[in-house]
């Protein structure tokens, strides 16, 4: 089944503040950070990982049926600093 969602099969409307898209991508299917400052949490859009990625991730124990584990590259590290930064600075009201 596929998980992705459109505006209108959205369950609730979130304020996200944007942060960035992966500069190497096409700018539609990429990697993407936002922030969710009233609930102080970071949202990530990243490559669905594949078989392998989760057997070494389930070695550390077992993903709920509610998560997921993504893939993003290291050229986002930047971009995911400045939404822990404005993460954390929301906290801060």
């Amino acid at each position: 089944m596929e998980r992705r969602r459109t505006l209108s099969g959205l369950e609730a409307a979130m304020a996200l503040r944007f942060i960035a898209r992966d500069p190497n991508t096409d700018g539609a299917n990429c990697p993407t950070v936002w922030v969710d400052e009233d609930r102080q949490e970071l949202v990530l859009q990243g490559w669905k990982a594949d078989g392998a990625t989760w057997a070494d991730c389930l070695k550390t124990g077992p993903i709920p049926d509610g998560e997921e584990v993504v893939r993003l590259p290291v050229r986002m590290v930047a971009a995911i600093r400045e939404a822990c930064d404005v993460a954390e600075r929301s906290s801060v009201r």
